[in-house]
């Protein structure tokens, strides 16, 4: 997906303006949860999300949804992840 269509959607789904989020390459984060619904649009770099057994990666292009409260825990790639991201609660 690109990027003005990605942002036409979060619009249309009632998400605010979305943010543009970068982090450090070979970080881990443990099994966590985040108060607000993520959606968000890989811009560069990779992203690992598990929940449960479930191990997705995501690349340039692809789109990550999370609901509010889901466990999870992400690992970024070898040159980091970054993304925009649109929260709402």
């Amino acid at each position: 997906m690109d990027r003005e269509a990605f942002t036409e959607s979060l619009t249309k789904d009632g998400f605010p303006e979305a943010v543009v989020t970068r982090k450090e390459p070979n970080v881990t984060m443990a099994v966590h949860t985040h108060p607000f619904e993520a959606k968000a649009l890989i811009l560069e770099g990779e992203l690992h999300i598990v929940c449960g057994d479930e191990e997705r990666l995501y690349q340039v292009g692809d789109v990550f949804h999370l609901a509010a409260n889901k466990p999870h825990s992400e690992r970024y790639g070898p040159n980091g992840v970054t993304y925009l991201v649109g929260r709402k609660e």
